[in-house]
């Protein structure tokens, strides 16, 4: 065989093999930075499709294994012009057994009432939680400890979680709620592990706190943990 023929054979054959994150994006309530932060940090691994809030094709979901809203600069209240016209396509595709990543909004909009796909618990701010450390929603960094490592993630009016806690925790915040969970097909993240240098330098006081990209290996595993469970 040619070469030529032999690479595209093995490149069709990898494509095959490889799972595939449908993300979706609506600047800026899902960001183009969030989305770009998330493709950084799950490529080579994942294929993507994008989508936005125009109704999707039939067939969209027919080769993609999960779906991923990100966060952005906006209220969890958007979900209803967002997803107006692919919400309940959504939701089926999650009850089917598709696989659902949540990060900031996204992990709101797992939610009550948004998608409603969790199960006896629901995202709540974390500023509104009881001993919280923050009661600011602006961008800092805050204190985590990811599988019972500290950390400083960016944080920007992200989630916690109230109710039954039937899931496994992979993250806390400082007064012990949890940030990070994974409930069956669903994996939820309150903080910004996608978060890229820019973010950082656009903050004076963030500079310092940047994680040179171990953040984005968190996030990698997190979604290999939920895509494989």
């Amino acid at each position: 065989m040619e070469l030529g023929k032999l690479l595209e054979h093995i490149q069709r054959k990898i494509s095959k093999s490889m799972k595939r994150i449908a993300l979706f994006v609506h600047q800026p309530h899902c960001s183009v930075q969030c989305l770009n932060g998330i493709i950084q940090a799950l490529s080579p691994n994942y294929e993507f499709k994008l989508f936005t809030r125009h109704k999707l094709e039939k067939e969209f979901f027919d080769n993609v294994d999960a779906v991923c809203f990100p966060g952005g600069i906006g209220s969890a209240d958007s979900y209803e012009y967002l997803l107006r016209e692919n919400g309940q396509r959504i939701k089926e595709f999650v009850k089917d057994g598709g696989k659902y990543l949540g990060i900031c909004m996204g992990a709101y909009w797992a939610g009550s009432n948004y998608f409603d796909i969790l199960k006896g618990c629901d995202a709540i701010q974390y500023i509104k939680s009881p001993n919280t450390d923050t009661r600011r929603p602006h961008a800092k960094a805050i204190d985590v400890t990811w599988n019972g490592t500290p950390e400083k993630m960016f944080f920007y009016d992200g989630c916690t979680f109230t109710g039954a806690k039937n899931y496994k925790t992979i993250a806390t915040y400082a007064n012990g709620d949890t940030m990070a969970l994974i409930q069956n097909n669903i994996g939820l993240i309150g903080c910004h592990l996608e978060s890229t240098p820019e973010w950082y330098t656009s903050y004076s006081w963030m500079k310092p706190h940047y994680h040179g990209g171990r953040h984005h290996k968190l996030l990698l595993e997190f979604t290999n943990k939920l895509l494989t469970s």
